[in-house]
């Protein structure tokens, strides 16, 4: 595989659509919400795996330039320009870690995960130790729903870096993916006594509790993240889902309307109805497994 050819890779404006709505987890659905936390989950899914990254020694001041912006431009949904500076520096140095995860990162934000793994592995092989590589390959196992894989990947990034909060968050995402809502509130609440206040182990764990059915304990830990004025915006869609789940439909839609048109509020103020309707049934619970095949948005805003 050419890494030229990632320039051909969903750079026409509704991808880079896409790649933003991925990177800022805007989707307020559950299955939506939980897989972006775990990169991810996270503020940003590209940005936080993009600042982990490894700067080689023998790297140029013009390839660190280059990989700074490529990052700044991930971060801000500008694909198609990252793609072509991390690709300059492959062609540069077809050995450079943060060049390959870069790339990476650029086919996971335009929802490319096969060919995301290729880059990742392709990096990790090359420096094993390194963290960005395998967050990465453990976010695209996230994805493609095998969560034994990540939780493994998660679990050897920890086992070098026990309080890596990335690590930590994507862990919990994962375990919450798989229905081990105990055990990811576990891992979150530990790793909040490593990283006190970090808003992204904050959001997981209020995302973990309303997935578990204690979304008035969520909605709680939820608040205390976005009476800040810089809380990420999944902070503020997981607190919608709270909401919605607990029957306040009014204070969920003036939520979903700071970051959503009008009709995506009300598909999501529907799908909060039916997912009420199944808590309800005896054994009902706001799952991620039972509410992955009604989310209304899920599949347009995270998995393409």
């Amino acid at each position: 595989m050419k890494t030229s050819e990632l320039q051909r890779t969903e750079t026409s404006p509704a991808a880079r659509q896409r790649a933003v709505r991925v990177g800022r987890s805007l989707c307020p659905t559950v299955l939506c919400a939980a897989l972006l936390v775990a990169s991810a989950a996270c503020t940003t899914t590209s940005r936080q795996v993009a600042d982990m990254q490894p700067v080689t020694r023998n790297s140029s001041p013009s390839s660190m330039s280059e990989l700074r912006i490529a990052e700044a431009a991930l971060d801000a949904g500008n694909v198609e320009l990252a793609t072509s500076l991390f690709d300059k520096v492959v062609q540069a140095d077809p050995k450079s870690v943060p060049g390959l995860t870069g790339l990476g990162n650029t086919l996971y934000a335009v929802g490319d995960f096969t060919r995301a793994r290729v880059y990742y592995q392709r990096a990790s092989s090359l420096e094993p130790n390194a963290a960005a590589p395998l967050i990465g390959i453990a976010r695209v196992a996230i994805h493609q729903r095998r969560f034994d894989d990540a939780i493994s990947t998660y679990h050897g990034v920890l086992a070098r870096t026990p309080d890596d909060p990335m690590a930590l968050a994507g862990l919990g995402a994962a375990l919450d993916m798989k229905g081990d809502h105990a055990g990811a509130q576990a891992v979150l609440r530990q790793a909040l006594k490593a990283n006190p206040g970090d808003p992204l182990l904050s959001v997981n764990l209020g995302l973990s509790l309303v997935l578990g059915g204690d979304a008035r304990e969520g909605a709680n830990v939820l608040l205390d993240v976005t009476r800040f004025p810089g809380a990420p915006p999944q902070a503020r869609q997981d607190l919608a889902l709270a909401y919605g789940l607990l029957g306040n439909a009014e204070a969920a839609a003036e939520i979903l309307a700071k970051d959503l048109p009008k009709a995506s509020v009300q598909d999501n103020l529907r799908f909060y109805e039916i997912q009420r309707a199944r808590m309800a049934q005896p054994g009902g619970s706001a799952g991620a497994n039972g509410a992955a095949t009604s989310a209304p948005t899920m599949e347009a805003a995270s998995l393409r």
